[in-house]
């Protein structure tokens, strides 16, 4: 076109990179707020949230300035056969998806491959050409259970990535993982 310097991106809108948070029912779920602020300071950056209903019970969802989901929002979307799944459709949206925190029951369902709301259905249809974090969250002794890095192994064997834990003070005042 005429007039316009060849390389001016202000005329060609830049495609956002579209990250997808799941938040499980750890305690570390009160830090979802902070999570989406800081992911949302990068530029470019398009954010959704996938909850459970556990999750819910940690954060306040005015806090959270982005687009959440929960098993309700599947169940209003889809009233007849062609009618969108949400679980499909945030699967597509999604390049990337980063489970923040995973509780020790949601590792447990997704490394036996149980969906049975929606963050572990969209999971479950995950696209393997794309990254999936996940950053497992609960108390010292359920970390420690020899059935946890079983199944941490089992997500990794998928292609997924492991966001390790740290050790701090712990909110039941344990120090640990």
């Amino acid at each position: 076109e005429p007039g316009i310097p060849a390389g001016n991106s202000s005329s060609v809108q830049q495609k956002k990179f579209h990250v997808l948070v799941g938040v499980t029912g750890s305690v570390a779920a009160l830090k979802l707020p902070l999570l989406i602020a800081e992911l949302l300071k990068i530029p470019g950056l398009e954010v959704k949230v996938v909850t459970t209903e556990r999750a819910k019970h940690f954060y306040n969802a005015q806090e959270i300035p982005v687009t959440l989901y929960g098993d309700e929002e599947e169940w209003q979307l889809w009233k007849g056969r062609s009618d969108p799944v949400l679980h499909i459709e945030l699967r597509r949206w999604a390049d990337l998806m980063v489970v923040a925190p995973l509780d020790a029951n949601t590792l447990a369902k997704v490394a036996n491959g149980i969906c049975d709301n929606l963050l572990t259905c969209v999971i479950r249809a995950w696209d393997l050409s794309k990254p999936l974090l996940f950053c497992p969250a609960m108390n010292t002794a359920m970390w420690e259970h020899p059935i946890t890095a079983r199944q941490v192994e089992q997500l990794k064997g998928f292609g997924y990535t492991e966001i390790p834990c740290v050790v701090k003070k712990l909110v039941c005042g344990d120090e640990g993982q």
